[in-house]
């Protein structure tokens, strides 16, 4: 018994021995895998290489920005703070003075005709191009090409242009309504209460319409051919596709597009000062160019920012809003 057990060990121990590696070194267990582990260390420091150039330029030039305003909105900063450093805090003065500024309703009023209108315009005019371009035929990329001039141009020259077009003596416009028979007398555009606000309005429909198009554009671009076959075998055509088709699946770049004109109209300033400069009789002053005012016409930089500060709590407000709406359609 004892010299089976012996060789029984004996065949144990020269198994070992083979799969033992020479130089007596173990290998290393599967569960360690220290080349994997220092490659996803690697791959995780160069991630964070790309990522904190791009976190810093947020945090310095949008995050630093919108925490100063929404500071400053609640400080006495006016240009001797920039001599003795000094900006007291003053609470919500500075809003409660903006508010009862006997301009304050009549910009607020402006602002939303003017952001309502402007995106109106801007958005039909251009999903009604994006639809039309969906079409192929000769000269279509030439075209839409030549859609994106208005956004090229630098706006203050546009807005010089477009003050030549609009002036009531010798505007092209004007030039031109003359030769119609019903038309009389030369309108007043960038003169006239009446019609100035439609003036800049327009101009700014102009100014917006390629950003509208060319998104919507693309989104049209994704919507596969083959479901627009498919409905024509059920009848849905013309403006029925559009209906069941079109607008559904484009909804998405729809909420995209509206969302972002509406922010980027509530800030419009440039525009309106290179036509109107907020005139006549405050007629197209808004909020944003109220801001201005008060920045940088009279020097109170607290009530100026505190105008900023409404004009990003409508701009938020707005979002919530329609993105609530939009969410609860597509829920139905």
């Amino acid at each position: 018994m004892s010299t089976r057990a012996d060789a029984g060990t004996l065949a144990s121990a020269s198994d070992a021995a083979a799969r033992q590696p020479r130089g007596g070194v173990q290998p290393p267990s599967r569960g360690g895998r220290p080349g994997r582990s220092s490659a996803r260390t690697k791959a995780r420091i160069a991630e964070l290489a790309f990522l904190v150039p791009a976190l810093v330029y947020l945090v310095l030039f949008f995050g630093y920005p919108v925490v100063k305003n929404l500071l400053m909105g609640f400080q006495a900063y006016t240009t001797k703070t920039f001599f003795t450093g000094e900006a007291p805090f003053v609470g919500l003065d500075n809003y409660a003075a903006v508010l009862s500024s006997s301009l304050f309703d009549k910009a607020l009023l402006n602002t939303v005709l003017f952001t309502a209108g402007s995106i109106l315009g801007q958005f039909v005019i251009g999903l009604a191009i994006a639809v039309f371009f969906r079409r192929s035929f000769p000269l279509n990329n030439v075209l839409r090409a030549l859609l994106l001039l208005p956004w090229l141009v630098p706006l203050i020259a546009s807005a010089a242009v477009w003050r030549w077009i609009l002036d009531t003596d010798y505007g092209a416009l004007n030039r031109a309504l003359q030769l119609l028979p019903f038309v009389d007398g030369n309108p007043a555009w960038l003169t006239s209460t009446s019609l100035a606000l439609i003036a800049v309005i327009g101009v700014n429909i102009w100014l917006g319409i390629p950003f509208n198009a060319t998104i919507l554009y693309g989104g049209l671009q994704e919507i596969p051919e083959e479901l627009y076959e498919a409905g024509a075998l059920d009848g849905a055509t013309g403006w029925r596709a559009f209906r069941h088709i079109t607008w559904p699946l484009l909804r998405p770049v729809v909420t995209v597009v509206l969302v972002l004109g509406v922010v980027y109209t509530l800030k419009v300033l440039d525009i309106i000062l290179g036509l109107t400069n907020g005139g006549p009789a405050n007629s197209t002053q808004t909020i944003a160019t109220l801001s201005y005012v008060r920045s940088f016409k009279e020097f109170d930089f607290g009530q100026g920012a505190a105008l900023g500060n409404v004009l990003v709590l409508l701009s938020l407000l707005f979002a919530v809003v329609y993105l609530r709406l939009n969410r609860k359609a597509v829920d139905e």
